[in-house]
C-alpha cells in the first residue's frame, strides 16, 4: 500500500498507521500481521523480511540511509528479494558476498554476469526501486489468463488428485463468473513426489468457444488431468491455468450449444457467489468437497498470500 496520502487524513506518523493496521488485523481475524515501511517498495518488502520479523512490535522501517547502515553487510544474501542461491553462488566466484560489495563493484563486471537483470540487482543494492504502486495498478497485460495452483499436504494417490483438480476448476470457473470474464483455452500440470524422477506432467486444450461454464470447463479439465498424469505416481503439486481470458463483450455462442442451459447455469453460478460473500465460502458446498482427498473445505477456512508491507 502506498499510504502517503492516508498520513494527513488520520493524523498519524506512517509508523503509527502501520500499527492501527496491524491491530486491525488481529481485532479482526486474530492473526498477527508484520509490517514492513520503506520509501519505496522494494524497501518496504526488506524492511518487512528481514527487520520487521524480528522486532517486538512486528513493524520494521528503512530508508535508503538506514538500509546502507544496517543491511549492506548482512548476510545471507539469499533473504534479501529476488536473490536466489544461484545469483549468491555467481557472485561468490567473484568475491562479492553483500549488498555493499554489490553496490561497490565493477558495473561492467555485474552487467557481464547478469546481463540486464544486472540493473536491478544494483539499484537493489543501493536501496533504490522505481516502480511505485500507481505503476502497478496502471499495468494491463497484453495478454491476461487466470491461474490456481496448490501444494497438497501429502503424497496423493491419481483419483485423490482429480478430484482436487476438479474442485480447482470449479473455483476458478466461479472466478470467470464473478469478474465476466470467458476462456477459450485451458491447461494443467501437475507434480509428482520428489521420489519420482520425472518431475511433472501437463497439457492443454482448446475449447470450441469461449465460455465460463463450470459444465463445459470441469469435464475438460478431467479429459487433461487423465490423459497428461501418470497413474502410478505419488502427486504433491496440481495448477491449472485458464491461458487466455476474455471480457464478456468477446464471448460467442456455438451452434451446438444449449443457451437456455447454459443461462441457466450461469444464474446458479452468480447466486453461489453471492451466497458466499455473504456468509462465507464454506456456506455452500458440492458434493464432491466431501470425497476422500478434497481440500476445497480446507482451503476455504485459509488466509492465503503474503504478508503486506506500507510504502511511504
Amino acid at each position: 500500500m502506498d499510504v502517503t496520502d492516508y498520513l494527513k487524513m488520520y493524523g498519524k506518523t506512517v509508523n503509527e498507521l502501520g500499527m492501527m493496521i496491524r491491530e486491525d488485523v488481529f481485532r479482526q481475524t486474530g492473526i498477527t500481521a508484520t509490517c514492513g515501511i520503506g520509501t519505496n517498495l522494494y524497501l518496504a518488502k526488506v524492511a518487512m523480511d528481514i527487520i520487521a520479523k524480528h522486532n517486538d512490535d512486528h513493524i520494521g522501517m528503512l530508508d535508503e540511509e538506514s538500509y546502507r547502515r544496517l543491511l549492506w553487510n548482512h548476510q545471507p544474501l539469499t533473504d534479501f528479494w529476488r536473490i536466489g542461491q544461484g545469483t549468491v553462488n555467481r557472485l561468490r566466484k567473484y568475491g562479492i558476498t553483500t549488498m555493499k560489495g554489490i553496490a561497490t563493484a565493477d558495473t561492467d563486471l555485474l552487467y557481464r554476469i547478469f546481463g540486464v537483470d544486472a540493473e536491478l540487482l544494483i539499484d537493489h543494492a543501493w536501496g533504490r526501486e522505481s516502480t511505485t504502486m500507481e505503476d502497478i495498478k496502471n499495468y494491463r497485460s497484453k495478454t491476461n489468463s487466470l491461474s490456481s495452483g496448490q501444494v497438497l499436504l501429502r503424497d496423493y494417490e491419481f483419483e485423490e488428485a482429480g478430484v482436487v483438480a476438479k474442485e480447482m476448476a470449479e473455483q476458478l470457473c466461479l472466478e470467470l463468473v464473478r469478474k465476466g470474464l470467458y476462456t477459450d483455452r485451458i491447461s494443467i500440470s501437475v507434480g509428482y513426489s520428489h521420489i519420482y524422477e520425472q518431475p511433472h506432467t501437463g497439457g492443454y486444450c482448446t475449447l470450441p468457444t469461449a465460455t465460463s461454464s463450470a459444465m463445459t470447463i470441469r469435464p475438460a479439465i478431467h479429459d487433461l488431468f487423465c490423459q497428461t498424469t501418470k497413474r502410478n505416481v505419488p502427486i504433491r503439486r496440481i495448477n491449472i491455468n485458464f491461458d487466455r481470458v476474455f471480457e464478456n463483450s468477446f464471448s460467442q455462442i456455438d451452434l451446438f450449444s444449449d443457451t437456455a442451459m447454459l443461462e441457466k447455469e450461469r444464474k446458479v453460478q452468480e447466486a453461489v457467489i453471492d451466497i458466499r460473500d455473504r456468509f462465507g465460502n464454506n456456506a455452500i458446498l458440492k458434493g464432491m468437497n466431501f470425497l476422500k482427498g478434497a481440500t476445497a473445505i480446507e482451503r476455504n477456512m485459509q488466509i492465503g498470500g503474503h504478508r503486506s508491507g506500507c510504502e511511504y
